[in-house]
């Protein structure tokens, strides 16, 4: 069955960017001048993701209304004779893919929010993909994900190295065998394990690719790490029925869910937009 579904969670509280979140959600914060939540979609749509459900929470009207026509600001740019602006606008509201949305009254874990979704998905496998992560590699990973899909016909889920004192902040896998180059069989799946006894150091990085079976145990599942429903426990329940592999991502991963790894991104990307990167190269070098 064809993957063309894709459930993006965006229900956090933003708290690590607190206070700029208080009131804005933390999705649109700009790298340069674009939300995180608005790479995440065009990925979906470069991976060939046809409809997307955006999980929301209090607060986050922005989200909708960011991909929402705004004739006001169109008419105004275009009597302004500002048509490369218009065209930056109407894009947005033209990216080609359908937007749904549904919230989550309280936040109950990431399984929770996935778990609002089982009526958008049906019985279809699905894509997750968490706004925290920014990819970059010639195919994207939410396509690389489906493609092990269409061989497979199994759950996939995206991993990558991380350094080993940093395995805690992480789902983290435990390898059984490398079946084929970059695909992993997997023993388990742990949340958040202490340093010590981290399986591997190989962290889940916020693609997914689930079958629907997905839904059922999520419905069924007891509150885990922090009182919240986890997907990692969920997906490791899956994995002793039917198989769940892990994909290993090559490409580069930008983390925009802390200060340190937003700040760092914003200057790559400023390094790169045609707009900013020659007077940053010169910023950066005086």
């Amino acid at each position: 069955m064809k993957v063309r579904k894709a459930v993006i969670p965006a229900a956090g509280l933003g708290t690590r960017f607190l206070p700029a979140t208080k009131a804005m959600p933390k999705e649109m914060l700009p790298i340069v001048d674009k939300p995180t939540i608005q790479f995440i979609v065009e990925e979906a749509k470069k991976s060939g993701i046809e409809d997307i459900l955006i999980v929301t929470g209090k607060n986050k009207r922005s989200i909708e209304d960011h991909f929402d026509a705004n004739p006001e600001l169109e008419q105004d740019l275009e009597k302004t004779g500002k048509d490369k602006l218009l065209k930056l606008t109407q894009d947005i509201t033209d990216l080609g893919v359908n937007l749904y949305f549904t919230r989550q009254p309280h936040p109950a874990g990431l399984g929770d929010a996935i778990l609002r979704a089982r009526s958008f998905v049906g019985d279809e496998p699905f894509a997750v993909m968490l706004g925290d992560d920014l990819m970059n590699d010639k195919v994207p990973l939410t396509k690389q994900l489906i493609d092990r899909y269409n061989r497979t016909h199994a759950s996939t889920i995206a991993v990558m190295p991380v350094p080993h004192e940093e395995v805690s902040k992480y789902g983290v896998i435990e390898p059984s065998d490398e079946i084929e180059p970059g695909l992993i069989n997997v023993k388990s799946f742990v949340e958040k394990p202490p340093v010590d006894k981290a399986p591997s150091d190989y962290a889940i990085i916020g693609r997914y690719l689930l079958t629907p079976e997905i839904f059922e145990i999520l419905a069924n599942q007891k509150p885990g790490r922090g009182g919240e429903i986890q997907l990692t426990d969920a997906i490791d329940t899956m994995n002793k029925t039917q198989r769940v592999f892990a994909h290993v991502f090559k490409g580069d991963r930008h983390d925009v869910g802390n200060k340190e790894g937003y700040l760092e991104t914003s200057i790559e990307y400023g390094l790169t937009h045609p707009e900013t990167r020659m007077n940053f190269v010169n910023i950066l070098s005086t």
